[in-house]
């Protein structure tokens, strides 16, 4: 028999209020997170806990995962980063590195994984997403998530479980970096959030729409008729056809602001787009957005 599970992160804002899930069934599932943290702490986090939570167990493993990030780095990366003295390639030290030790311990030869598209209607990974979306939620809001009924036998106390994996939560996180390790400038960060926003998994989903907009958004479509947030986020939803980003520029306008200035061109034309990006924490949203047909 084996065991077929799901595990899934989430940050609002990345980094940001965090969460991490894993979901077998209605039975058998878990989240928790921290109040502030990045995706990959997420993803990798969620297998770590499902891995502790069925060590107890003779059955085989099957681990869905749509991060090829936490997936590479346990079944690919590990051996030359402990080689090396959990460093990479390069010399610098390994992101995440106390999660990488932990799931390092914690793995074992019957578990395997498979990488899935995420939001795209597989029903474990939806079902994990979901979980660790409210987790992150209610570190935003500063409450506890329910932790889950877990695996009973496990042997693992729920608060022995949290107070655990709170250890691997840095008090001061820094932006996420990329597969490469290289951490994100400002601008770099601001850009792909913008270029997020055209794409299919973004616009199908709301709840990851309204966590890129500031609760102040407002803005004029190429319809030129102003939007509020709320407007936005029933409105938008993938485009009918392919469309590209073409960056212009990125001005810093305050230490805490930034615009963005481009070009989407799609089968029906180019339109101009501009828009502004505030801080607020460790976090990027956008403010307002203007998009202008191109002449």
């Amino acid at each position: 028999m084996t065991i077929i599970a799901a595990a899934d992160g989430s940050a609002l804002g990345n980094p940001g209020p965090a969460g991490w899930a894993w979901y077998v069934d209605e039975e058998h599932w878990a989240c928790g997170g921290w109040a502030h943290g990045t995706n990959n702490m997420g993803e990798l986090t969620g297998v770590l806990d499902l891995l502790q939570q069925t060590a107890h167990l003779d059955e085989d493993l099957l681990i869905y995962c749509d991060s090829r990030y936490a997936i590479d780095s346990i079944t690919k990366w590990m051996p030359g980063w402990k080689r090396k003295g959990w460093k990479k390639a390069d010399g610098k030290p390994v992101m995440n590195v106390e999660i990488m030790k932990a799931l390092d311990a914690a793995m074992r030869p019957n578990v395997r994984f498979e990488w899935v598209k995420g939001h795209a209607g597989h029903e474990l990974n939806e079902a994990a997403d979901k979980l660790a979306n409210a987790a992150a939620a209610s570190w935003k809001l500063g409450v506890a998530p329910d932790p889950g009924p877990g695996y009973s036998g496990t042997g693992v106390a729920e608060v022995a479980r949290g107070e655990a994996h709170a250890a691997y939560a840095p008090t001061v996180v820094a932006p996420e970096p990329d597969l490469f390790g290289e951490v994100l400038t400002d601008e770099e960060e601001v850009v792909a959030l913008e270029r997020s926003l055209l794409t299919d998994e973004v616009r199908r989903d709301p709840a990851a729409v309204a966590r890129l907009l500031d609760p102040s958004w407002s803005g004029i479509p190429a319809s030129g008729v102003l939007w509020s947030r709320a407007d936005a986020i029933e409105a938008i939803a993938p485009y009918d056809s392919e469309v590209s980003f073409d960056l212009t520029r990125v001005e810093r306008l305050a230490p805490g602001a930034l615009l963005v200035l481009g070009r989407i061109i799609g089968d029906d034309g180019a339109v101009l787009t501009s828009s502004l990006w505030i801080r607020a924490g460790h976090t990027w949203a956008q403010r307002f957005h203007q998009s202008t047909p191109e002449a």
